[in-house]
């Protein structure tokens, strides 16, 4: 409960200082050029940029044992440190819901892979009267064919 308030503060005054604010949100675990490429984009689409990050526990039922090959704290620190980055928040469950709703953005950004209908919080943003923004995918990057390379 105590970091669902400090979220809401940090986002109340951002809206108060007439902020437009934009999410993304991943699993970012070993940082490559297109995570890189992702965040430098949707951070030109506003003032602030928040990721959502999901959580230890969530990136291994989403991708499998073995994973996260960076825990939590390395992987906020590396997003922080492209300089793109102004707010991480971490997310315990499966999908960013909980975290869009709390946020409320101006526009979720996500990559060429996805069908803007499909992403979690799609319907919600549309309600309020925000944007989806799908930009396209950096080829031939992915953290699974980076650690299947490393094998």
């Amino acid at each position: 409960m105590i970091e669902q308030e400090k979220i809401s503060k940090e986002i109340n005054e951002m809206r108060a200082a007439n902020k437009k604010i934009i999410f993304t949100n991943g699993c970012f675990d070993l940082l490559h050029q297109g995570h890189k490429d992702l965040i430098s984009l949707s951070s030109s689409f506003g003032d602030v940029l928040v990721v959502g990050l999901n959580s230890d526990e969530s990136v291994r039922r989403l991708k499998g044992n073995g994973r996260p090959i960076q825990n939590v704290v390395d992987r906020e620190s590396a997003l922080l440190a492209t300089g793109y980055v102004d707010k991480v928040y971490t997310f315990e469950n499966d999908t960013p819901l909980k975290l869009i709703l709390l946020v409320r953005p101006d526009i979720i950004v996500k990559g060429g892979d996805y069908i803007p209908e499909d992403i979690v919080g799609y319907k919600e943003i549309i309600d309020w009267g925000g944007k989806v923004k799908i930009i396209p995918i950096t080829p031939g990057f992915s953290t699974t064919s980076i650690i299947e390379n490393m094998r």
